[in-house]
């Protein structure tokens, strides 16, 4: 099995630590489809008893991306490159349909409050602060989505960006990316501004291309790692 970091620390339970460290393992494919996961060298690796890893396992059980499996016990189901593909395809035209409606009943507040954020993103980056460029990403998509002025719209895409969350945050480490990123997120926010419906449709496309392909590659770096 492939060795895990031991870099637990906070205010979360031990449990919830062990929860995030695996799936963000397995989200990132450092943890490959078809692992199974020993709890006593899950438990020795990260330094915590086996009550906490058994708690973890059974919640990554309950989000599909382990298994139990008679004999071996449990075996990592993971996220295929599908289940990616599908996941950035359906965000794709769903953030598409978000800017959509935000256009079409444009609030100028929100949209100032957007542009501040993606300000303070190159702020942040410009400090070499990439943990708090991402955060503050995710603040980006949360105010997207929330513009759109439709509930069942955001808990979707909600979910959509939750789960992908902590395999991105390793793809966001790269400045080059973080970037790349921030200059898709002000296109966005100046086609809106605009009242470009077709221009910032395309941008938001162009952002979730570039944020699947740069996780595949990432996944693919983290997969040849564990060969090595």
């Amino acid at each position: 099995m492939t060795r895990i970091g031991n870099d637990l620390g906070g205010s979360q339970s031990l449990s919830t630590q062990v929860f995030k460290k695996l799936e963000q393992a397995i989200l990132t494919n450092e943890l490959k489809t078809g692992d199974s996961l020993n709890e006593l060298k899950i438990s020795s690796q990260l330094g915590v008893s086996r009550t906490p890893v058994r708690e973890a396992i059974k919640q990554l059980e309950y989000e599909g991306l382990v298994k139990t499996v008679l004999n071996k016990g449990a075996v990592v189901v993971g996220i295929s490159e599908k289940d990616i593909e599908d996941i950035y395809t359906i965000r794709g035209y769903l953030e598409q349909l978000a800017v959509r409606l935000a256009i079409k009943s444009l609030d100028l507040a929100a949209l100032g409050r957007l542009r501040e954020i993606v300000d303070l993103q190159e702020f942040y980056l410009g400090k070499g602060d990439l943990v708090k460029a991402h955060l503050l990403d995710s603040d980006f998509h949360a105010m997207l989505y929330e513009m759109s002025d439709s509930r069942p719209l955001t808990q979707t895409l909600t979910s959509f960006h939750n789960y992908i969350q902590r395999a991105r945050e390793m793809s966001f480490q790269s400045r080059g990316r973080a970037e790349e990123s921030i200059r898709e997120h002000r296109a966005i926010v100046d086609a809106m501004e605009r009242r470009d419906v077709p221009a910032a449709e395309k941008a938001v496309e162009t952002h979730i291309l570039n944020a699947r392909h740069n996780l595949m590659a990432t996944r693919a770096g983290k997969a040849a790692e564990g060969v090595e």
